[in-house]
């Protein structure tokens, strides 16, 4: 009887159950567990049919549900309820997190305004990143900072003014 319906199956086709579809339009199958005519036995697979190509795939085309199902992270395939709960947990936390990071930002600003921090110094970096001297501070003959910006070691005195000593 197996070989009738395993020669049926490779005639027909490979016979495969449509287990769901996300939002994205990505359609789920699974592939049971398949004898060839041979007695070989064929495991079982999980394949997702999208309708966009390779070079349009980017991180998160699948959702991450789904891709744990794929990959046999778990063994049933996610409800819709389950889905729509862990798309509304993930707005929430992109929200808390742009909420700390605004709260964060006002309170660096005021660290600043007050004088608590000093603000980050800005670096100038002359030249291409394949010469040799690139990232390599360079001494000036010239102040170029004052007051509480001043960093030791940006300055040096010009020979000039050694000699004349």
């Amino acid at each position: 009887m197996s070989r009738i319906v395993s020669f049926l199956r490779k005639t027909l086709g490979i016979a495969k159950q449509h287990v769901g579809t996300d939002h994205l339009g990505n359609q789920y199958y699974f592939i049971p567990q398949q004898k060839t005519w041979t007695g070989r036995t064929i495991r079982a697979k999980r394949l997702v049919v999208s309708k966009m190509t390779e070079s349009e795939y980017t991180e998160g085309s699948i959702p991450s549900e789904w891709d744990a199902w794929i990959r046999g992270r778990r063994k049933d395939p996610p409800t819709l309820e389950e889905l729509e709960k862990n798309m509304h947990y993930r707005e929430q936390i992109k929200q808390k997190a742009r909420e700390a990071q605004e709260k964060d930002l006002a309170l660096q600003a005021k660290e600043y305004d007050e004088g608590l921090v000093a603000r980050p110094a800005q670096t100038l970096i002359k030249g291409h990143a394949s010469a040799t001297h690139f990232g390599q501070n360079q001494t000036s003959e010239d102040p170029v900072s004052t007051g509480n910006t001043f960093q030791p070691g940006s300055w040096t005195p010009s020979r000039s003014d050694m000699t004349k000593k």
